[in-house]
């Protein structure tokens, strides 16, 4: 637990104990039969349709409603599954709103998209809670690949080798499987300890096996690895983040927004985790977002985003940031922190106001807060990795590396977009390409 828990004003237990289940309640709930067929009935089934092309793993979206519309809801989990075989977490978790549901026709006609994720959730789930994989190994290569980080990237790609019968070593430093899925997304977003149970029901296609407190760098290299295994695929995420560069920023009651996000994730009971009467959160993506709405739904009284330009260049997505209002959380923009004030534990926090250019205005604001949660973005710890292209690892279209037989994916490479979706396409591209080169080659590394 963070130190926080000490930090005066930042207590645990601000609302009534039997409140906490309905606030961290599903924020979209599974959609029944019945919704699910007059959802289904919406979608034109287009012929060229452009949700597909907005979908980063191409799932043949309209393919997967008819076959809901028609009382196959597990015929449509594997089409959804076989492109992205975590479609159930991506169904919760995923932005729809500004990928296949923005280009739906129905959007661009109505203002009303048809339901895509809480239809691809409600086909996983059917599928999933009855305990069926649906796909079958094929017979072993005889090659091993090592996946170093066990999140979307390296989930994926593992399944995908171990479906086209390769064995797979998944080496991941954490007690627990799922990167940010486990550890970095909003607790009402996936509920019921989702995110393990997705983990499990992938890992029975076979072959996979997951060895923890296995961390790059400090238990094992990246030549050790090359040595041992036939390929290498590099999925380690961000491990470092952003410092605000101020000075104070030790003190108690500041920490990263990840670390308070995966506290509360990892808590048995929510009631328990510390949370400040008056909370500001700095940032404009989805972590910001999350962290910001989870110390309303913990009882803090004022709770604050802080973003350095406008709305409209906000990571966060505008139904994120609806969602974020819809909770009480006051968003102001165009601010950056540029004072820590308090004895020994923050007190308050200065901004100053900035134009659309970053230039400073001169006109300040302090705001109370006896807690301040950074949401500035996450750096990659790069000691002993491939050649990096800016600052992640440089990979090519199919996650190739500058280092024979090394490839990359997810946040750590330059690929993706820092989504869930976008980690499981390029783990699974990499994969087949991994899997093309270890039958072109003795060890993968043409």
């Amino acid at each position: 637990m963070s130190e926080t828990s000490f930090t005066p004003g930042v207590v645990a237990g601000r609302l009534e104990a039997d409140s906490y289940d309905s606030q961290f309640s599903d924020l979209h709930p599974l959609l029944d039969g019945h919704e699910a067929l007059v959802a289904s009935d919406r979608c034109y089934f287009c012929h060229d349709a452009p949700c597909i092309t907005a979908c980063p793993t191409a799932i043949d979206i309209p393919l997967f409603i008819r076959q809901i519309a028609t009382g196959t809801p597990d015929a449509a989990a594997k089409t959804i599954l076989s492109q992205n075989i975590m479609g159930g977490m991506c169904a919760r978790v995923c932005p729809t709103e500004t990928l296949c549901e923005e280009a739906c026709v129905r959007e661009l006609a109505e203002g009303k998209p048809v339901l895509i994720g809480q239809l691809q959730r409600y086909a996983t789930d059917h599928l999933q809670q009855q305990g069926i994989h649906p796909f079958e190994r094929a017979e072993p290569t005889g090659k091993t690949v090592a996946v170093v980080g066990a999140g979307p990237a390296g989930l994926s790609c593992a399944h995908r080798l171990a479906m086209l019968g390769h064995d797979v070593v998944v080496l991941e430093p954490k007690a627990k499987s799922g990167g940010l899925n486990e550890f970095g997304i909003a607790a009402y977003k996936t509920t019921d300890g989702y995110a393990q149970a997705e983990v499990d029901w992938l890992c029975q296609i076979g072959g996979i096996t997951i060895q923890y407190g296995q961390a790059l760098g400090a238990d094992l290299t990246l030549s050790d690895l090359q040595g041992q295994y036939d390929a290498v695929f590099l999925s380690i995420g961000l491990g470092g983040v952003n410092a605000l560069g101020l000075a104070g920023e030790d003190k108690d009651g500041v920490l990263d927004a990840v670390e308070f996000i995966s506290d509360l994730r990892q808590a048995d009971d929510v009631a328990l985790l510390p949370i400040g009467r008056d909370v500001v959160v700095i940032g404009g993506g989805m972590t910001a977002v999350d962290a910001a709405v989870q110390a309303k739904l913990l009882g803090a009284l004022n709770v604050t985003l802080a973003y350095r330009r406008g709305r409209d260049r906000m990571n966060a997505s505008k139904f994120e940031q609806d969602l974020a209002a819809s909770k009480g959380v006051r968003i102001m923009t165009h601010v950056v922190p540029v004072g820590l004030h308090g004895n020994g534990a923050v007190r308050e926090i200065e901004f100053e106001y900035v134009n659309d250019d970053m230039s400073g205005t001169g006109q300040m604001v302090k705001l109370q807060a006896d807690q301040v949660l950074t949401a500035i973005g996450q750096v990659l710890l790069d000691e002993g990795l491939p050649a990096l292209k800016g600052r992640k690892i440089g990979v090519d279209d199919t996650g190739r590396t500058s280092i024979a037989g090394v490839w990359a994916g997810g946040d750590c490479a330059t690929g993706g977009d820092d989504l869930t979706v976008t980690a499981v396409a390029e783990g699974r591209d990499a994969a087949m390409d991994i899997h093309k080169a270890l039958a072109g080659s003795s060890n993968g590394k043409s």
